[in-house]
């Protein structure tokens, strides 16, 4: 009999879990052709998350946790997911229930059909604001203007992966990670599923705007050096027009026999070339900031128990 690991990132999720436990018990009941795990990584919660899984695995040894020693953030809580998984595929979703397990059987389908990465794709997004959409949409759109890898659009985590992703996925170590972006770079055979999200079913989003653009940037520059050329692109056109308008300041004051003003296009220049390598000083900072945390060789997370047991870190 197969085994489907489904692995769910929880931080403060509380008031979710009794909801998403109900649902994945009802869900599991309806398929006994499979093994199930439900592999939760608490990520250093706050409240009662940890307490309420341990409960859960009390009464249903399909439930496994992996508890951080603090907060390291959702993709760190990803990897460690896959690194734990016993599953011949695994399947991300998110603890708020806006993923519905309900979905679960068609991404299964797809699976058996031969397919490695069944991802979900929404068709809409219902509780975000219209603000969020918009910088969702754009930041996919610019993603992919940088890169050659086709970027799967208006998707979340919500996928299933076979083994052999997993296997993948595991071998890209990066503390700076953006699992989007890899989920597009590994390849293999990808189906898409259309699915309307719902809206968090209790409790409150821990993404604000400042994770979003941190995210975003993540994304960006861990997955292409695309930025860096953006100097090359800027120099190029800058001297053009630079050129063609000290030209034209030298004829007209040849033709109209006026003086230059040279003290304003001093000032001009100075601030252009000023705003120029502000920008090109920051895109370079990101990526030595890249290599920096690279080159520390820390682990990406640390464990403080696994199913009860306390990890020894050596």
């Amino acid at each position: 009999m197969k085994k489907i690991t489904i692995i769910i990132p929880a931080y403060n999720e509380e008031e979710s879990l009794p909801f998403l436990y109900e649902r994945l018990e009802k869900l599991m009941k309806s398929i006994n052709n499979y093994e199930f795990e439900i592999l939760f990584v608490n990520d250093g919660s706050k409240d009662k998350t940890i307490d309420l899984i341990k409960e859960y695995r009390e009464k249903d040894n399909r439930i496994s946790y992996v508890d951080f020693s603090r907060n390291f953030g959702k993709e760190t809580a990803m990897i460690a997911g896959l690194d734990y998984a016993k599953g011949d595929c695994v399947i991300f979703m998110d603890a708020d229930l806006q993923d519905p397990p309900e979905l679960i059987p068609e991404l299964i389908k797809w699976w058996e059909q031969g397919y490695d990465d069944v991802y979900a794709r929404r068709k809409s997004r219902k509780g975000e604001t219209w603000l969020k959409k918009f910088t969702s949409k754009m930041y996919y759109r610019v993603l992919q203007s940088l890169t050659n890898v086709e970027i799967q659009r208006d998707t979340g985590d919500f996928r299933l992966l076979d083994r052999r992703c997993v296997n993948a996925l595991k071998k890209l170590r990066e503390s700076q990670r953006c699992s989007k972006s890899m989920f597009s770079w590994i390849g293999y055979k990808k189906k898409e599923v259309l699915y309307d999200r719902d809206p968090r079913i209790a409790g409150k989003t821990k993404w604000n705007y400042k994770k979003l653009v941190d995210l975003a940037i993540d994304g960006i520059t861990s997955f292409t050096t695309s930025p860096l050329r953006i100097s090359t692109y800027l120099c190029i056109p800058t001297f053009l027009v630079l050129g063609i308008y000290f030209i034209y300041v030298i004829i007209k004051a040849i033709v109209t026999s006026t003086a230059i003003q040279a003290f304003q296009a001093i000032i001009l220049l100075i601030l252009f070339f000023a705003g120029v390598q502000i920008l090109l000083f920051g895109i370079i900072g990101e990526y030595l900031g890249r290599i920096f945390n690279e080159t520390k060789q820390r682990p990406l997370y640390l464990v403080n128990e696994y199913n009860g047991i306390r990890e020894e870190n050596e």
